[in-house]
């Protein structure tokens, strides 16, 4: 039964006592969105009216600094049903089956409170994707953390992937890949990125729209309660100051609840089976208001809400509270009265609880009421929260710093005396990372993360029946990003796209996470700016549409903002899923070949970062063209069978590549003919690695050369040390203990940062 809210003090609305800050400002609000507001109502709007501006207006809910950049991105292509802007993205997969992808980040309450931060994280992506009807199969995790020696960041990065696992495991869905990187740039702001994969049949799409005059809007899940009240606009639009100042914020966090998620999964999944829904929204950031207003916005309608309608776990809470609360676990559902029995009746057999708290009318106005019949508290035109937000084209500046990193010169830095110690530097197996996460749940993974792509047969209950298969691949790159924007952010999307690739699919599908410092900085203005514009020249260069993502902005502590971060998921298809793909693995007896061409380019590299602190020079070039023709080698080669193991150069370059591919299958290599350190730990875009039977060398060979990519045999596989001549001879077992002892070794103290994927 709901409690009954208590009032707001009608000295309180609309502005604040003489001498104190005003309401607005108070609630984020600047002075010119007040006035806006004002001009929109045709009055003063009272203290509930400017919280439920304040949460839809905010940096997080209305991308207000950023939209005008989003829509130079291509977000339309063969296949793809739902484009950005509703729960999740939605692509044709062929044989009656939808597949749905999000990814939001969940950066500022995981740096507050690291477990429930991310595990509420977890929760809210999963209810993007079941939202549209498809039922949630697959978690990646990309996270950024300071680094492992600072003890605040082990505490951070433990919370998180316990988070992750405790949310994502009881929940039911598999965490199937994802990265882990450790880096300066990260102190204090941790990036806690997550993905979400669904499967439906095609005919089970919905959007979250509300229509028909009299349909009711109905209340899904959860009580509601103070946590994360103001979430999204106290924790996503804003910078982290000192510690008292995280301190106050905890409040803000929200608290997941995974098996109340789960029951909730399924009552909404059998919902929209009955056809019992009209549509399906999440509430997310914003809470009722955004739910309410969205729905009623997007489907040229109205709505009334009775706040004492609305289950509460806390007494006395004020209708700003009901209305901003982003407790977890709840979703608004547009019901037909007609049906309203039966969907009580189907959430009482899922122990959900189902609450009309709203009615749909034709006036396009969104009120909210005390009582049905009571005193209207709100009330406002709906699509103002959304549609008549602020947009801005904020101040874009080209770092002074720019031309000072760009006229470094990574190839004047000594050169290794041998090159096995730097390489065992570089490496880290994330093993205990995505040991914490189940990742065989509904037993469709046939790739298991630590590869290029994880990759999933396409099934899941009430699907038709498939051969098809998917992959997935999340990746960043901020060493590239902060030498050049523009040219790294293009350089993540290929290198994300060459990642499915070698898991044998063509990349048919992306979304974005675009993580930056401070937009009123106006040179992280112009990175964001011109993170997009590579974004959209890879995206068109390599047919890959974007059907959604998430900026997160605000990403500073103590005034320092983070280097820029895009973090893409691409979405690849298999379309006959005939065998597992190689993976990232060696065979005794079989050769090495490089397709793509040497290149002894150091600048923004692993290398120069980790072993020199280096972080200048210009990145080497890449070419979209040729790239593209790359993919569509390559995933063929692996989907015909033709490949032994097959690894893309990326972080590391060559040396870490061949040295994953060796700890991987056990089995060691003997290289020759590199000309130096250069083209061993070069991260030139462009280059995978296979492995190939001998007899089939040559056909390989003349397969590349037919289709323009450069290829050269690099040597053979066998034996248990990894040589490269002139460079490094380094045992397979020291680089596996490397690299698997190093987080356990900074979890107990050590002292070591790295970076790899998980």
């Amino acid at each position: 039964m709901a409690h009954s809210p208590g009032r707001s003090d009608p000295s309180e609305r609309g502005g604040g006592d003489a001498g104190s800050e005003p309401v607005h400002r108070a609630l984020g609000l600047t002075d010119d969105e007040a006035e806006r507001i004002v001009g929109i109502l045709g009055r003063s709007p009272n203290h509930l009216e400017l919280a439920m501006y304040a949460v839809m207006w905010s940096e997080h809910c209305s991308y207000k600094s950023s939209k005008i950049h989003l829509r130079r991105l291509p977000s339309e292509g063969p296949g793809v049903l739902v484009g950005p802007g509703e729960g999740a993205g939605v692509i044709d997969a062929g044989d009656g089956i939808a597949v749905a992808i999000r990814i939001e980040s969940h950066n500022h309450p995981s740096a507050i409170e690291p477990y429930q931060g991310a595990a509420t994280g977890v929760g809210g992506i999963i209810r993007d994707v079941f939202t549209m009807g498809a039922r949630p199969i697959a978690l990646m995790d990309p996270l950024r953390f300071g680094p492992l020696e600072d003890p605040a960041t082990r505490w951070i990065f433990e919370g998180v992937v316990s988070g992750i696992s405790g949310y994502g495991n009881s929940v039911g869905v598999p965490t199937v890949g994802g990265e882990t990187i450790f880096d300066d740039s990260y102190a204090d702001n941790p990036l806690v990125n997550v993905f979400c994969l669904g499967v439906m049949p095609t005919e089970r799409l919905v959007l979250g729209r509300a229509s028909g005059e009299g349909n009711l809007a109905v209340l899904v899940g959860s009580s509601t309660g103070r946590d994360g009240i103001g979430g999204v606009s106290v924790l996503a639009s804003a910078g982290f100051g000192d510690a008292e100042q995280e301190q106050e914020k905890r409040p803000s966090v929200q608290v997941g609840d995974p098996f109340e998620e789960k029951r909730l999964i399924e009552a909404c999944l059998e919902l929209l089976d009955l056809g019992l829904v009209v549509g399906v929204q999440d509430l997310g950031g914003a809470g009722i208001t955004c739910a309410t207003s969205e729905t009623a916005s997007k489907g040229g309608v109205g709505m009334d809400v009775d706040v004492r309608s609305v289950p509460l776990r806390q007494p006395g809470m004020e209708p700003f509270e009901i209305m901003t609360s982003e407790s977890q676990e709840r979703m608004l559902a547009i019901v037909r009265p007609e049906d309203l029995e039966r969907v009580i009746e189907v959430c009482g057999r899922w122990e959900v609880r189902a609450s009309v708290i709203g009615r749909v009318t034709g006036s396009g106005r969104l009120r909210v009421l005390d009582g049905w019949d009571g005193e209207v508290l709100a009330d406002l035109p709906a699509a103002s929260l959304e549609e008549e937000a602020p947009r801005y084209d904020r101040p874009r500046a080209r770092p002074a710093q720019q031309d000072v990193l760009a006229a470094g010169d990574a190839a004047s830095l000594p050169a290794p005396e041998e090159c096995g110690t730097d390489l065992l530097d570089l490496l880290v197996d994330p093993a205990w990372v995505y040991r914490q996460y189940d990742h065989q749940l509904f037993l469709n993974t046939v790739v298991p993360p630590g590869g290029d792509a994880a990759v999933l047969r396409l099934k899941a209950p009430g699907l038709p029946r498939s051969r098809r298969a998917l992959a997935l691949s999340s990746d960043g790159n901020a060493r590239w990003c902060a030498l050049d924007p523009r040219a790294g952010t293009a350089m993540v999307v290929a290198e994300s796209a060459l990642n499915v690739a070698c898991a044998g699919a063509r990349p048919v599908a992306l979304v974005n996470c675009l993580n930056f410092g401070n937009p009123e900085h106006p040179e992280v203005m112009w990175q964001l700016s011109e993170s997009v514009d590579g974004m959209a020249e890879a995206c068109v260069a390599l047919g890959i549409p974007v059907v959604g993502g998430n900026v997160s902005l605000y990403n500073e502590t103590r005034g320092r903002d983070i280097d820029p971060t895009p973090v893409v998921a691409t979405l690849g298809l298999i379309d006959v899923l005939e065998r597992p793909p190689p993976g990232v693995g060696l065979v005794a007896g079989a050769r090495l070949l490089l397709l793509g061409t040497r290149d002894s380019t150091l600048a923004g590299s692993l290398w120069a970062q980790r072993r020199h602190g280096f972080r200048g020079g210009r990145l080497p070039a890449l070419d979209l063209a040729a790239h593209r023709a790359l993919l569509h080698l390559v995933a063929e080669l692996v989907s015909e069978g033709e490949l032994a193991g097959v690894h893309d150069v990326s972080d590391g370059g060559l040396g870490v590549a061949l040295a994953e591919m060796a700890m991987r299958s056990g089995v060691g290599f003997h290289v020759a003919g590199l000309a130096g350190h250069g083209e061993l730990f070069s991260e030139a875009p462009s280059r995978v690695v296979i492995c190939v039977p001998p007899a089939g060398v040559d056909a390989v060979t003349a397969r590349a050369e037919s289709a323009g990519v450069a290829v050269e045999e690099l040597g053979g596989c066998g034996g248990d040390r990894m040589v490269v001549e002139g460079l490094m001879d380094v045992a397979v077992a020291d680089a596996v203990r490397a690299a698997r002892g190093m987080i356990p070794r900074a979890l107990a103290g050590s002292e070591t940062s790295a970076a790899g994927s998980n």
